[in-house]
């Protein structure tokens, strides 16, 4: 949103001692100046703090995006049993050995899958399940498309970014608790809704197929339970990263350093 403009005024100069007939003198002269140096600081003292930067971000979630990883320690992330994709072990395994997460909760989503990880900050599984996400195939929203009414978002523009995001639990227009992946577009993680019948989520989510499973509009639908035991704890009045790993685009483009270390890994046997 715009910042609105405001008129900046201006305070008048100070008016000096009237000076005296035939001339200034000299004492009233070193008055004037006197009063003019002490007008002014305590001038700068009351606007000054007017004028500080308002930070852009939290402090937490600025230092999430800003600050750089610890060393990095080759490590395996534990899916615990758990089956996954190489691609979400690679992420996993670079997030752990890295620090990316700067010791948070971290969340994987496979697109191709269907299916998200929620781990401890240590890289330990916590819990997996199938979920429901974008109906378009593709990896980037659309410029604006979170302030748009959702009537207007057309077929092909109904996808779930790929990238890394901090996230953070907070409330959509309605007011359900969620938690935002981004923002700005309006992609957040939710329990499943099944407003509208004939959408047959909870069927999608219990199905052994993924196709089915690209339903939403780019938010990622989880089955209720999951949310509330699993998700909303992790996230509890807390911020958490999450991990969408691409499903046009190679790994590489969007994670290129969970690829090298992989290689890395490869190379090493």
């Amino acid at each position: 949103m715009a910042a609105s403009s405001s008129d900046v005024q201006q305070r008048p100069a100070a008016e000096g001692p009237t000076p005296a007939p035939g001339g200034t003198r000299h004492s009233d002269i070193l008055d004037g100046i006197k009063q003019g140096v002490l007008w002014g600081a305590a001038i700068a003292v009351l606007v000054l703090p007017l004028f500080r930067p308002h930070p852009v971000a939290p402090p937490a979630a600025a230092g999430l995006q800003a600050a750089a990883p610890p060393p990095m320690t080759l490590r395996t992330a534990d899916f615990g049993g758990e089956e996954a994709s190489n691609e979400a072990r690679e992420v996993a395994n670079w997030v752990v050995s890295s620090g990316d997460n700067r010791k948070l909760f971290f969340v994987i989503l496979d697109k191709i899958n269907t299916k998200v990880f929620v781990f401890e900050p240590s890289g330990k599984l916590r819990s997996a399940t199938p979920v429901l996400i974008g109906a378009a195939r593709g990896d980037d929203s659309v410029d604006g498309i979170g302030g748009r009414p959702i009537a207007q978002v057309q077929p092909q523009e109904r996808t779930t970014p790929a990238g890394r995001f901090v996230a953070e639990p907070g409330r959509n227009a309605t007011g359900e608790d969620v938690v935002w992946v981004d923002y700005d577009a309006a992609v957040s993680m939710h329990r499943v809704r099944t407003l509208e019948p004939k959408e047959r989520r909870l069927e999608r989510l219990a199905s052994p197929t993924t196709e089915d499973n690209r339903i939403s509009y780019g938010c990622i639908n989880m089955p209720v339970e999951f949310y509330e035991n699993v998700l909303k704890p992790a996230f509890n009045a807390s911020y958490g990263v999450v991990y969408v790993l691409p499903e046009v685009k190679p790994l590489a483009e969007v994670f290129p350093a969970a690829h090298e270390l992989a290689l890395k890994q490869a190379r090493a046997g």
